[in-house]
């Protein structure tokens, strides 16, 4: 699994619109508004780094009203979730 982060800079009249487009795409699972340098956060997670080229550049900056973009690729996913949840199978608490 690839986990990616991509940084979005949309015009103005078109952020919300830009953000429904995006959450329809398969392997986009969140996109967060946000204040700040970018305008949207995109957070893409998919089987392998193909998908992850085929989504962003065929799928995702084809989406109307994006003027700019920057993927980050994850190296490593540090989540206190995922242990939260890994450590508490079988616990009642």
């Amino acid at each position: 699994m690839v986990s990616s982060i991509v940084l979005i800079n949309v015009e103005r009249n078109r952020i919300n619109a830009v953000a429904e487009e995006l959450t329809q795409l398969k392997g986009v699972t969140e996109v967060f508004s946000v204040a700040g340098r970018y305008d949207l956060v995109a957070v893409l997670r998919v089987p392998d780094n193909e998908a992850l080229a085929d989504l962003v550049t065929s799928q995702a900056l084809q989406v109307e009203g994006i003027t700019h973009s920057e993927t980050l690729i994850a190296f490593k996913v540090f989540s206190r979730h995922d242990l939260e949840t890994m450590f508490s199978i079988g616990f009642e608490g």
